[in-house]
């Protein structure tokens, strides 16, 4: 009798599921999903979101057609705030984002209008590190040299971290930076560094590679230390940030504010999106990561994929939450500094 009422519970749940992936397909079928992305044209962030456009539709039921859309603001708080709040809650809009968004809302409250915890978290492409780089006619050469001499820092928004990272460094080290915001994405940051506008700035080792790696090959830019919770197999030579750290609040400190180098380049969709919608999504996303077209076109831009699911990046945002309380106010204040 048991035997029979098991079997009759699976067969269920089976229909259930070819029901819901039926559902789906239907809902799919002929529409347009946007994918906004809170960084401006040309950045890594949209570079890697354009890759993944043109490969996530034919892994969705239905295989609706993705389109790009940049909304740059306030560290991609702008696309984020305003998907939360008006949505469309129907699965057919997607964000990615800055990979500082996950955590705002613990670390820069002010302007977060959603809660972390409440979004669907679709996955992200690729755990990062971050390198602090100078062109070569800056007076900096060593990490040690930022102890001593002023790195005029080119950044995008607080929130970046291009802004957030000089600002703990300063704080928890005494490194000495300033930092010069409004521009509106990397490329534009380069060129500012190529002018004599700044010094140089942060990006992620996979945009670098993307975006300006000649320029690394060539010596034109010089990176002073790397920003991330393991060194990259590509960067043995580059001293890590965490070298500085001594005290236990420090390190404390700086495992927090690396958080978001693990959640590397984040996708997702508002909530209250329909489960089977939001699950598709997800499945979705993890075969693209698995996909071969997908990663021959990543190799050849240069684009690294390293994927979290969405259930991982919901598993750690939870982790992170449990942060003492005095160490996410140090990290705040030092984000929070001018």
């Amino acid at each position: 009798m048991q035997k029979t009422l098991l079997a009759l519970a699976v067969l269920l749940l089976a229909g259930t599921s070819v029901q819901a992936q039926e559902d789906v397909a239907a809902f799919y079928k002929g529409k347009t999903v946007r994918l906004l992305v809170g960084v401006g044209v040309g950045s890594g962030y949209d570079i890697n979101a354009r890759v993944l456009a043109r490969h996530l539709p034919k892994h969705i039921p239905g295989n609706p057609t993705i389109i790009v859309q940049n909304q740059p603001g306030a560290g991609s708080l702008t696309m984020t705030n305003q998907m939360y709040a008006a949505g469309p809650f129907d699965g057919t809009v997607i964000g990615a984002s800055f990979n500082g968004l996950p955590t705002a809302p613990l670390l820069q409250p002010n302007g977060v209008r959603f809660e972390a915890t409440k979004i669907n978290w679709v996955g992200s492409t690729n755990r990062e590190t971050q390198t602090m780089y100078v062109w070569h006619t800056a007076p900096l050469h060593t990490l040690e040299d930022l102890k001593t001499k002023e790195m005029i820092v080119g950044a995008q928004a607080a929130g970046s971290t291009q802004y957030d990272y000089p600002m703990l460094g300063r704080d928890l080290f005494g490194l000495k930076f300033k930092v010069i915001t409004g521009y509106e994405a990397t490329p534009k940051i380069n060129l500012a560094m190529e002018r004599g506008e700044v010094h140089g700035t942060l990006a992620n080792w996979s945009t670098v590679k993307a975006i300006n790696y000649q320029q690394y090959q060539e010596k034109k830019i010089r990176i002073l230390v790397a920003w991330g919770a393991r060194k990259h197999p590509e960067l043995p030579d580059v001293p890590l940030i965490a070298e500085l750290a001594k005290t236990q609040e420090q390190k404390q400190a700086l495992d927090l504010a690396l958080a978001r180098l693990e959640f590397g380049r984040p996708f997702f969709t508002p909530p209250n999106v329909p489960a089977a919608r939001v699950n598709a999504i997800r499945r979705a996303f993890d075969a693209t990561m698995k996909d071969p077209e997908f990663l021959a076109e990543a190799d050849r831009l240069k684009i690294e994929i390293d994927p979290m699911t969405g259930e991982e990046i919901a598993k750690m945002l939870e982790q992170i939450s449990k942060t003492p309380a005095d160490v996410v106010a140090r990290v705040r204040t030092a984000y929070e500094a001018r």
